[in-house]
């Protein structure tokens, strides 16, 4: 029975199997940590690298901006950027910049309670006792209320 790991080894390196991936997935890496002494901090931090393309004559690295502030900065140093891929030993003939503002959570945090005052929590309270029973005033207040921290 042939080795598991060796015949995993073998797929990730074979050129018909995941070799070609994994190569590029090492050039990314690569070009990543370039990008990164290349780029001004400011500017790496609201972008990424996001691929490399490599067609006939074209040697293309892709960049992703956060926002359409710095795709136009970045595409003002674009010259400059190719320049410093080219100097690390990367064939670059062209950086292309895109905005690909990042995904956000959809998940809102919890509300954070506020703290009220005492005299305020009181006044709150007294109003609740003096609107009608079951109202939609007075649920609300009491649901304020339950949630609300007091000021010390």
């Amino acid at each position: 029975m042939p080795d598991t790991t060796d015949s995993l080894k073998h797929y990730l390196e074979a050129a018909d199997g995941a070799g070609r991936l994994m190569a590029h997935a090492h050039l990314l890496i690569r070009l990543r940590h370039a990008y990164q002494e290349i780029a001004p901090t400011y500017l790496q931090q609201a972008s990424m690298l996001a691929n490399y393309k490599n067609a006939a004559s074209d040697k293309i690295v892709v960049i992703h901006a956060h926002s359409g502030t710095i795709a136009a900065k970045l595409r003002q140093i674009a010259p400059r950027l190719a320049e410093g891929f080219c100097q690390r030993g990367f064939e670059c003939n062209e950086v292309r910049i895109k905005v690909q503002v990042p995904k956000t959570s959809s998940e809102r945090p919890p509300p954070r309670p506020k703290p009220l005052s005492a005299n305020t929590y009181g006044v709150l309270a007294q109003l609740r006792e003096r609107l009608p029973e079951n109202s939609a005033l007075q649920h609300s207040l009491s649901h304020l209320l339950a949630r609300c921290i007091l000021k010390h």
